[in-house]
């Protein structure tokens, strides 16, 4: 049985993903790593939970000999709009942090999966259709990070056989965790905003095509591409993986199926839609079907009526 270690497990995918891992996996082979915040609920009363800060890395692999780690799911990252305003803190997060992981990986042999995104490309890339290996050179620092991130990820595998895997996730979409400052938020608070006041004002243009990801789908990624036969893998890392693309006024067109009266008005945030506009509208994900099996299960109809089935229960 795995003994597994997800840092930045109280953030948007790893609160999700840690708790599907305790479910495959026994409770007690899945530690919770968190920097600052102590998860609460089921998260922290399911299995055990240890503060790690991914820039220590005494600290990590001190929780690594501890519960006999085999395998880091290593999500902890400053994202993209936040990053823009520190760039500095993530540097050292994104980058710092990610050495830091592996490199207790590589002494401990475990097993490495860190998410890559969109936002590793860049306005030169082909925005239609964007191929597995392509140009990428993104204007911001989140996709400076990601990017290096790649690289290294490639670059511990080759040099010292570190089993390193990966996915370039789009905008996830929860119905369980807040978003955490990144350019595809309004895709989550336009369910919220529909359902408590039936508008929403959004900081992305119309027309701004972005792809988008259910959190069911992202975590079925994370656990079968590190389920999958490695001798099919030839990439490893950073596999395109891709469910639907939409722009705004498109979910709101999916949501009006539900709240008829659901109006979409529009503030841009420059920021945000700089970055936005950096990014493709939809990515090819052939490679991660053809080398570990990818598919997925939900598009954007059926999304819309589970977010909008599990938010209404919820916000009662």
């Amino acid at each position: 049985m795995k003994k597994i270690l997800v840092t930045g497990s109280v953030g948007q995918i790893g609160s999700e993903l840690t708790m599907l891992l305790r479910e495959l996996y026994g409770n007690n082979n899945v530690v919770a790593g968190g920097n600052r915040t102590k998860p609460t609920g089921k998260l922290l009363d399911s299995g055990p939970f240890e503060f790690v800060d991914c820039t220590d890395s005494d600290r990590i692999s001190e929780i690594v000999k501890k519960y006999k780690i085999d395998t880091i799911y290593h999500l902890a990252a400053i994202l993209s709009a936040v990053a823009e305003a520190k760039p500095n803190l993530a540097w050292n997060v994104n980058i710092n942090g990610l050495y830091n992981v592996l490199e207790v990986a590589r002494e401990n042999k475990c097993a490495v999966f860190t998410p890559s995104s969109i936002g590793a490309f860049g306005p030169t890339t082909p925005a239609d259709n964007t191929p597995q290996d392509t140009i990428q050179r993104p204007n911001t620092m989140y996709g400076v990070t990601k990017v290096a991130g790649e690289l290294l990820c490639d670059y511990y595998y080759k040099r010292f056989g570190v089993d390193t895997r990966g996915v370039r996730y789009p905008g996830i979409i929860s119905n369980e965790t807040l978003p955490g400052g990144g350019t595809t938020d309004y895709a989550v608070d336009i369910y919220y905003e529909a359902i408590k006041h039936k508008k929403y004002t959004c900081f992305l243009k119309e027309g701004t095509f972005l792809d988008m990801m259910y959190m069911p789908d992202a975590l079925k990624a994370a656990v079968d591409i590190m389920e999958a036969d490695p001798s099919k893998l030839i990439h490893r890392n950073a596999f395109n993986i891709s469910t639907m693309s939409f722009d705004p006024e498109m979910i709101a067109d999916s949501i009006r199926k539900h709240i008829p009266e659901f109006k979409i008005a529009y503030k841009i945030d420059p920021v945000r839609q700089e970055i936005a506009d950096s990014w493709p509208n939809n990515m090819d994900d052939s490679a991660a079907t053809a080398e570990w099996g990818w598919s997925y299960e939900y598009d954007l109809a059926k999304m819309t009526e589970d977010m909008l089935m599990v938010l209404t229960k919820k916000l009662k």
